[in-house]
Order: C-alpha cells, then structure tokens, then sequence
C-alpha cells in the first residue's frame, strides 16, 4: 500500500487541484496559480454536486437539505481551502474543505461548536474545554488552528486509495501554509474515522476526560471528533506528508480573479495553468 500511495503522490499534480478561498491566502511558493473566478465557481459547483449525491445517497441529508439542482452548500465553502481529487474522466471523485480560524477564535467561532456533545450536560463543558485549549496550544506553539470537513468520496472511488490520499493532502496542505493543529468530525460510516485514527488523528481530551463518538441525528450516523497536528501524522505516513508537501507546490491552485481584490505592493508574477481535469488544461498564461 505504501508503494502504492507513493507512486499516486508522485503524480499528484494529475489528479489533485486546491481551491483558495482568496487570491491574498495563496502563498508564494505555489508555482501553478490560475486567478479566474468562473472557474473557481465552476469547481465549487462541481464539489458541491458530488457532496450531495454522496450524502444523500448515503441518508446523511435529505433532499430538502439540498439546493433544487442538488448542491450540498455551507457557509464554510467560500471561506475555505477546498481539496479535489479528480478521476479519470477529469470529474471531482473526492473532495474535503479545510478552514483556518484567526487566534482569537473560540469554539463559537468554529462549525463544531453545532455538535451534539455541546448540548450535553454532561459533556458540553469537556468539549468546550478541550476545542478552546485546542486553540490556545495553536497560539503558544505558533501554528494556525483548522477544521477540516466536508469529506466525500464518489461510491466508484471508495475502495480505493482515494480518501487516504485526500486526508494525506490535508496533512501536507498544513504544513505547507505553516504548520496546524485542527480538529476534524469523521463519519465512522465508510470507516472514514478509522482512516484519519491510521493517519494520527486522536481523540480530543480534557481535564481527564476524553471526549466519546456520538449519533448525529442531522446526518443520521454515528461520528467522532479528532485532533490533527500537521507535524505529527503517524511515523508510518510520515515521509508520504512531507514527499506531499513538497508536490503541492506543482499543484493546480485556482483563486478568485485578481481583478475583484485589493493587493498591497509587491505582488509576484506568476505561470497560472488553469486546469479543470487532464482533458481540460488551458496553456499556462502569465499572471502579473
């Protein structure tokens, strides 16, 4: 299997592509950058039509819950990294969100703050404890804090290597923008949770207590809540996170259109193919 994820990861740049939630987050060491906001709104759409087949099939939402076309949206989307995985056919197969929250966040700045567990007498104080220590840990050591959601992979793809790849990609993206502590809700539907546990997610404790899995009526499955430091995936995958880390750099980014943003001085020049699947890759063009 390692071998396998190897050779994926060595021609990631053919199947992975990161939205960015602003032309300002993209850092400069990314080399493929495509400002172009139909686009980013294009993908975003695609995204969000895979999370609603996926979900809906799988009973985690209803149709109501979905737009009249079909789209899973969250107010987390336009604020957030997006991660694609792309089949064969150049179609999203897989996709996750990742979102990072300012120092002076708490746990009522964060989606979490929505689980079950918060309406618990007997287990909100532990939760909210444990996030805001989460947070403040993030602050003492000088990393950014994250959650990361919206996972979803195509029925096709999920015997595959393909979720494994994506939560690598989560690993990788946060030591590429600085390094992060975060926190991730999982699905143990589909063994999701199971995965993240292989990668190094573990559970959030405080005071003692460690935090339990919990049935989320809203998406009708049982879930876990797990803590993620970008610096520490399991020693096993530890040299795929950082062989990763170095590949982003040849990822396909794609932004808002610069046109649309306020830049400060100084902004570099970039080589922007814009990339929507193999089958659809424009000449790369220069951004200034």
């Amino acid at each position: 299997m390692l071998k396998l994820l190897e050779r994926n990861i060595a021609a990631i740049d053919e199947r992975l592509m990161l939205l960015a939630p602003s032309p300002q987050a993209v850092p400069d060491d990314f080399a493929n950058v495509t400002f172009d906001s139909s686009l980013h709104a294009q993908l975003m759409r695609e995204l969000q039509q895979l999370r609603g087949s996926v979900y809906l099939e799988d009973g985690a939402v209803q149709r109501r819950e979905l737009t009249p076309d079909g789209l899973h949206r969250t107010p987390e989307d336009q604020r957030s990294w997006h991660l694609l995985m792309q089949g064969k056919d150049g179609r999203i197969s897989a996709c996750a969100w990742y979102l990072e929250h300012s120092a002076e966040a708490s746990i009522q700045d964060l989606r979490v703050r929505n689980c079950p567990l918060g309406g618990s007498s007997e287990w909100r104080d532990t939760l909210v404890g444990a996030v805001d220590a989460e947070i403040a840990r993030a602050g003492s050591e000088k990393l950014h804090y994250a959650e990361v959601g919206g996972w979803a992979v195509s029925r096709a793809c999920r015997c595959t290597s393909e979720g494994l790849l994506l939560a690598l990609a989560a690993y990788s993206l946060g030591r590429r923008l600085g390094g992060v502590l975060g926190i991730t809700t999982a699905t143990v539907r589909h063994s999701s949770s199971t995965i993240l546990r292989r990668l190094g997610g573990t559970s959030l404790e405080f005071d003692g207590r460690v935090v339990p899995s919990y049935f989320d009526p809203k998406y009708n499955c049982e879930m876990e809540l797990l803590r993620f430091d970008s610096r520490r995936p399991n020693r096993k995958y530890a040299g795929l996170v950082e062989l990763l880390r170095e590949r982003l750099s040849n990822v396909t980014v794609v932004a808002g259109d610069i046109a649309e943003s306020v830049y400060g001085a100084g902004l570099p020049s970039r080589v922007a193919p814009a990339a929507v699947g193999r089958a659809r890759f424009r000449e790369p063009v220069l951004v200034a």
